[in-house]
């Protein structure tokens, strides 16, 4: 049985993390993808990483997930140093992660089949219900749309009940309304249980809305957080409404201050790439 995380704890801390990776093409040559990077959550936070494209948001949250060790530095996860996978978290993909040949009921119960839970059946069927699929278990993924695979998806990560949750933008590829009613259910998810977020996003907007703290990184190579902002707009939120609040249009000009020049330098190294 997971034990309760206590309110006042750290879920996460990066300690000087770096990660450098040879050059492919040229083993002599080395990358440092992100460099001396801190970062802290807290229990029952919800922190995003915005930054420009390539900058090294990702790695961070493979780091997070156990999925790859930092060359240097070092990882605490509710203050126990992180050893091989984080099994205190899930991870919500970017890309698809649900097995095509099994149905939405089958894909939500295949984690609580692997740890041999007995009520698998009936725990994947209650998260379907909360993430409003409760008809659509009999659904293959290639029966459903974006926005229904997104939601088994979720359901999929949250009926491990995970202490920590690593989200790596999960809904870039929908449209609008659709994410905007993904980003509401998850905030409504989280308040219920107020698990740790980790969540990385190109979308400024996206994080501000959804956030407790925001952090910014550099371009890379060498990426490293520039800025630190505390999002501090009332809960609960609709993430469509809070955007007009005059609190959000000045947070988005303070951190936007801080990222323009980033976005800028990372887009000159893809156009010269």
């Amino acid at each position: 049985m997971q034990s309760t995380p206590k309110a006042d704890a750290s879920a996460l801390v990066l300690h000087n993390v770096s990660c450098t990776f040879a050059d492919k093409n040229n083993p002599d040559q080395h990358y440092t993808a992100v460099r001396d990077v801190n970062l802290t959550v807290g229990a029952g936070q919800f922190v995003s990483v915005v930054g420009p494209t390539g900058c090294g948001k990702s790695t961070l949250l493979n780091v997070t997930a156990g999925l790859l060790a930092p060359s240097t530095g070092s990882v605490q996860v509710f203050g126990s140093p992180l050893v091989g996978i984080n099994a205190r978290a899930g991870y919500m993909f970017q890309a698809e992660s649900l097995m095509p040949w099994r149905t939405a009921l089958q894909n939500v119960m295949a984690g609580l089949e692997f740890r041999g839970m007995t009520d698998a059946r009936a725990q994947a069927q209650e998260w379907l219900k909360r993430v409003g699929l409760g008809g659509f278990g009999d659904r293959y993924p290639h029966q459903l749309s974006g926005g229904m695979r997104k939601r088994v998806s979720l359901a999929q990560t949250l009926v491990l009940d995970p202490d920590m949750i690593l989200m790596d933008e999960p809904f870039s590829a929908l449209d609008i309304q659709t994410r905007q009613l993904m980003e509401n259910e998850v905030l409504e998810l989280w308040a219920a249980k107020k698990k740790a977020v980790l969540f990385i996003t190109h979308d400024l907007d996206e994080a501000i809305a959804m956030s407790d703290r925001v952090v910014c990184l550099s371009a890379g190579p060498g990426s490293h957080p520039i800025g630190e902002f505390a999002i501090d707009l009332d809960r609960p939120r609709d993430v469509a409404e809070v955007r007009a609040t005059p609190r959000f249009v000045e947070l988005h000009q303070a951190i936007w201050g801080v990222l323009r020049e980033e976005v800028l330098k990372g887009y000159q190294q893809q156009l010269a790439a």
